[in-house]
């Protein structure tokens, strides 16, 4: 086991990332997570009124490090061409696939474990505009761009496939797609 997060907040999200990510948010009870955490039920509470609070907590957290993970590899591509950048999503992805005890999607996961659920699916849109924005920012484009769109679609399909179908080459076969798409795409008027 690694070193616990500092604090009890962290140590109760750190230890529901792991369990609902693994198993499934339904299988996994509160008391489950307290006691793998360490924490006391009534010191949970206070971090965390519901099991639904903290499942949107997770997801919130889940997005803001894939985010961080992906702009970073984003921003070391600073000095290659766009469509390095943008193929680093791909990379990353990749990566992400082939990490030991991969599962798929965590937000689609959640998605039908929780469908009316007004904190999860707020979790869930949180984690769907990162990507698009990220893209329409590499390639200057606005928001509802097509070419965006379909980068975006290429990589839930191979999120998906890489789950559903044991796809251990799922990223780079999107990749490959990106690189089509974006190989059509016309030059801006300003340079990346």
């Amino acid at each position: 086991m690694g070193k616990r997060p500092g604090t009890v907040r962290e140590r109760l999200l750190e230890t529901a990332d792991r369990l609902f990510y693994a198993t499934g948010i339904h299988a996994v009870g509160i008391d489950r997570v307290i006691a793998e955490s360490g924490v006391a039920k009534s010191t949970m509470y206070v971090h965390f009124r519901t099991k639904e609070e903290l499942v949107a907590a997770y997801l919130r957290r889940r997005s803001d490090v894939m985010r961080a993970r992906v702009t970073g590899e984003a921003e070391a591509r600073a000095q290659e061409p766009v469509e390095e950048r943008v193929l680093a999503v791909f990379d990353v992805l990749d990566e992400v696939i082939s990490e030991p005890g991969f599962r798929g999607c965590a937000f689609a996961n959640a998605a039908a474990e929780y469908p009316h659920h007004a904190d999860v699916q707020a979790a869930i849109a949180y984690d769907r505009t990162w990507l698009p924005a990220l893209l329409s920012g590499l390639l200057h484009v606005d928001g509802g761009d097509e070419l965006v769109a379909a980068l975006v679609q290429v990589y839930d399909g191979a999120n998906a496939a890489a789950h559903l179908d044991r796809s251990a080459t799922a990223a780079r076969t999107a990749r490959k797609t990106a690189e089509l798409l974006l190989s059509t795409r016309r030059p801006a008027s300003s340079t990346a």
